[in-house]
């Protein structure tokens, strides 16, 4: 996408009335932040709550990632690094490509494989940042639930983002994470709704956890569509409105690509829902 199109769907949703954005150094490799920053840094500063990552190092010399099929990004690839140092650099570098001079969020990205480096580095980082005031809130972001339920009981997180484990196909989250949380009171911001695409995909080819969804999950997402068919009911309103029906959920993230996206999102979240058709999406 242009840098047009990525700041028409900032403005579209600044229009909206959102005043919440997320990205990280991750996304698009560096071009995320910088797209955000250049529409927020023309905004009021106490009007909007931002929030990035730590956890990777955007550097030219880093092997490629597997699995990342980003185009049209810098040639710089993302280095796992969950150090207090790095994750020092990490934040000045953000800061740099959004051009601002803090943010109000700070989440570890995705320390499946660095636990230790996550607790011992980036989160000794993270604290004193929140300790000195620099950040207002600080947590992790991922796409288990189950790493964050024992981050829960390690630190003192103020929220986490959970992807696409709090969803219309995938309550794993509920489990043990969302109680925890509430009690606890650490927010949980939810991400991922659509699980990749299959609750907002019609074609043949259809992703789920990004890959192609099994046929086991396909037949679950169609039970769930026709479920909300009946109730005269858009499967993505019903995907984008479940997260926050659950107490400790406070938001949802959606990515959108265009500012026809955004809308479409707003549109949405505004759509009227029967309490109906809750009880029989849980059965």
């Amino acid at each position: 996408m242009t840098d047009d199109q990525a700041h028409g769907a900032i403005e579209a949703a600044w229009d909206a009335g959102i005043r919440y954005f997320d990205t990280a150094p991750l996304y698009g490799f560096g071009l995320s932040e910088q797209r955000l920053g250049v529409v927020l840094r023309h905004k009021p500063r106490e009007e909007f709550v931002i929030s990035t990552k730590v956890g990777r190092l955007l550097r030219a010399g880093g092997p490629p990632e597997p699995g990342q099929s980003w185009r049209g990004t810098p040639q710089l690839n993302p280095v796992f690094d969950f150090s207090y140092d790095a994750t020092m650099r990490s934040v000045e570098e953000s800061l740099d490509r959004l051009g601002l001079d803090r943010v109000d969020i700070l989440l570890i990205h995705d320390p499946d494989h660095h636990h230790d480096d996550a607790i011992q580095g980036a989160y000794r980082a993270l604290d004193r940042l929140r300790g000195e005031g620099t950040v207002r809130a600080i947590g992790a972001g991922m796409n288990q639930a189950e790493m964050l339920a024992q981050l829960a009981r390690e630190a003192d997180f103020d929220c986490f983002l959970l992807a696409g484990r709090y969803t219309l196909l995938d309550r794993t989250g509920a489990r043990e994470l969302l109680p925890l949380c509430q009690d606890r009171g650490i927010a949980v911001i939810t991400g991922g709704v659509f699980n990749s695409g299959i609750l907002a995909e019609t074609g043949a080819e259809l992703h789920f956890n990004y890959e192609q969804a099994p046929a086991e999950v396909v037949a679950h997402a169609q039970r769930v569509k026709a479920t909300c068919a009946r109730h005269g009911v858009d499967v993505k309103a019903a995907a984008l409105q479940f997260p926050l029906r659950h107490p400790a959920v406070k938001t949802v993230v959606t990515g959108c690509r265009s500012a026809a996206e955004v809308r479409e999102n707003v549109r949405l979240f505004r759509e009227p829902v029967p309490s109906e058709l809750w009880p029989d999406l849980d059965a």
